[in-house]
């Protein structure tokens, strides 16, 4: 093992620590995490990510990679769009979430292709998407310039990558922010999903995810061009648009 450290939540560890705990966290969630996810943001994610959607510029026929896709919420709006003509990859590092995303798809009535894979080494080949999209995934990646790397590569010339996350909330709902995070969302991971820990970490993962300006630069490290973002919710979550020229 190496001598190189990153943090899980508030904690500190080793790289290859990282995944595993992850791993953990997303397994042990995966059958409750639609359910949870409607609770915690009292179905604010709906909307977030029907505002991707939108933003996206998606069009029939379309190339779309879904990365840390999960229980496949954007998959399925994308294949919606892209239409029989149109491709739509779902892809996940965590097993139980991939399952449970292709199950979903299966259910609705789409066969699109899954693949169990890390963003940091995705197994696509260059230029080939017209869009790809990480939802609520790049908190949880041990190397985030790597993965975004890695996304920008699989574009095709005039491709953009949307970036949904947890960002920095409005500073005067701070102290209300905290303390939803820190005490009612463990309380209610605890009662509903069984698993007070997973939530714990998620409030603390949040605060060590890059903020507006700096995802924008890490961004734009990588080589994506005209990098904007939209603060959604007073800055709970920003939605983040690169693209590669």
């Amino acid at each position: 093992m190496s001598d190189k450290t990153t943090h899980f939540g508030f904690q500190t560890v080793a790289e290859e620590a990282k995944e595993k705990k992850v791993a953990e966290v997303f397994s042990s969630v995966a059958q409750k995490y639609d359910v949870m996810n409607d609770l915690m943001s009292f179905g604010l994610h709906r909307i977030w990510k029907h505002f991707t959607i939108q933003i996206s510029g998606v069009r029939e026929g379309d190339r779309v990679l879904d990365v840390a896709g999960g229980t496949a919420d954007l998959s399925l709006a994308f294949a919606r769009k892209v239409g029989p003509k149109g491709q739509v990859w779902l892809t996940d590092i965590n097993h139980a979430m991939l399952s449970r995303g292709r199950d979903r798809m299966v259910d609705h009535g789409f066969t699109m292709p899954t693949a169990q894979c890390n963003a940091e080494k995705l197994p696509f080949p260059d230029d080939w998407f017209d869009c790809v999209t990480v939802a609520f995934g790049l908190r949880n990646m041990t190397h985030k310039e790597v993965a975004l790397a890695e996304m920008r590569r699989v574009l095709r010339p005039g491709g953009r990558l949307l970036v949904l996350e947890f960002s920095r909330v409005w500073k005067p709902l701070s102290p209300l922010y905290d303390l939803y995070s820190f005490k009612l969302l463990p309380w209610m991971g605890e009662k509903v999903a069984n698993d007070a820990e997973s939530y714990r970490y998620l409030a603390e993962s949040i605060r060590m995810h890059p903020g507006q300006e700096e995802l924008k630069a890490m961004m734009e490290q990588v080589g994506l061009a005209r990098v904007d973002y939209f603060n959604l919710s007073a800055g709970v979550v920003a939605l983040h648009r690169g693209y590669k020229i």
